[in-house]
């Protein structure tokens, strides 16, 4: 799927029974959904008040989500889902890691959705001789006033490109364990809050074998998503050479961070079911019982998987989380958290191909003592938001 072949749908309509949406907005449908969240099915009680969104907060999610994919678009010919799947971790407070080979324009899609977003950039180049400080700042003596001075390093910014972050020794890679984390640096024994929102967007080369260093796994698992990139489609490349034929004009900002913020305190307000929860844990779980699997999904893949599902069900214009949500972004919040044994490494499974077994044979429905329960109809389509293999 390119922005030339197949552009985002428009959206579906934003679900929210308990509002009247006879004024709906335009390109927003007043109809209701066919998986609109049931507001008192048996077993499913309806949200809380306070848990509620309107329909002009669901518009606008899906105002700005259309918005920054056009804006980006114009520099970035690419998959829309790529650009989807950045905004949704920037809402769900998570961390992103870039995976592909030198070329696809990886840090020309952090400048753009940085600009577009309003938000302060910051690119650090990783290298082998990259010290801890480099990163996060440290103290400058000033002979004028006789005092230290601390000299802020770049992660003090809102988006902080961390190109070829395996280029770095594990000791630098460690210093941003405690940003990615805890959003916070400690320099000297002074501790500083990151600003927000605060999103680190690394990049490496999974070919490269010679000069680079395996990321410790607990550092993968702070990334809350993994994008793989691959080589563009004829067309994409045709109209990449289009593009660049010219002088590029830089796309313009569609939002600020005041917007950013506030649709990152919607997210907390979408509607997530018990039942869909237990969904989520029976996946996690397989994925550490799988027979061919050394190390499955951790805790923290639990809380990213809600997490990251509530975003994405924010820009499709809904107030809750289905099913389909969770099978949708499994692949890009799993598999880096999955290591294949040894020999299914030799024979040539990957941690893609047990998520793909993995959400194959774990089952929607849940059996309970009472007898079989099955979770309401998901909803037809993903709000406008397409996914590559759709169609598989």
């Amino acid at each position: 799927m390119s922005h030339a072949d197949e552009p985002i749908s428009p959206p579906v309509a934003v679900d929210n029974a308990a509002e009247s949406v006879a004024s709906a907005e335009p390109g927003v449908s007043a109809e209701p959904a066919s998986g609109a969240r049931p507001a008192a099915a048996a077993g499913f009680p309806p949200a809380a008040a306070a848990q509620a969104l309107s329909h002009a907060e669901l518009a606008r999610a899906v105002g700005m989500r259309d918005q920054v994919v056009a804006e980006v678009a114009r520099v970035y010919i690419g998959e829309d889902r790529v650009i989807i799947v950045l905004l949704a971790a920037l809402l769900a407070r998570g961390h992103v890691l870039l995976e592909g080979v030198p070329g696809l324009a990886k840090t020309t899609l952090a400048k753009a959705v940085a600009r577009v977003l309003g938000c302060d950039y910051r690119r650090l180049q990783f290298t082998p001789d990259l010290l801890p400080a480099d990163i996060t700042g440290t103290f400058i003596f000033n002979p004028k006033s006789s005092e230290f001075e601390l000299r802020r390093g770049p992660l003090f910014a809102q988006l902080v490109l961390a190109d070829e972050i395996n280029r770095a020794p594990a000791k630098t890679q460690s210093a941003l364990l405690e940003a990615m984390q805890e959003r916070q640096v400690t320099i000297d024994g002074l501790t500083l809050g990151l600003p927000m929102p605060f999103l680190v967007l690394a990049t490496q080369n999974p070919v490269e074998q010679e000069g680079v260093y395996l990321l410790p796994e607990a550092q993968v698992d702070r990334f809350l998503v993994r994008i793989r990139l691959d080589y563009p489609t004829t067309a994409d490349e045709v109209q990449m050479l289009q593009t660049y034929n010219r002088e590029v004009a830089e796309p313009e900002p569609v939002a600020s961070v005041t917007d950013v913020i506030a649709l990152s305190d919607l997210v907390d307000r979408v509607h997530v079911e018990e039942r869909v929860m237990r969904y989520a844990v029976r996946l996690i779980q397989a994925t550490r019982s799988h027979g061919r699997v050394a190390l499955g999904a951790s805790p923290r893949a639990s809380l990213g998987l809600i997490r990251m599902a509530k975003a994405w069900a924010l820009l499709a214009g809904r107030d809750y989380v289905s099913p389909d949500d969770l099978r949708l972004l499994s692949p890009v919040v799993l598999e880096h958290r999955v290591m294949v044994t040894t020999d299914a490494a030799i024979e040539g499974t990957t941690a893609a191909d047990v998520v793909r077994d993995v959400l194959r044979t774990t089952p929607v429905m849940e059996t309970s003592r009472e007898g079989s329960a099955t979770l309401p109809p998901a909803p037809g389509g993903n709000g406008g938001i397409h996914w590559a293999g759709d169609d598989a």
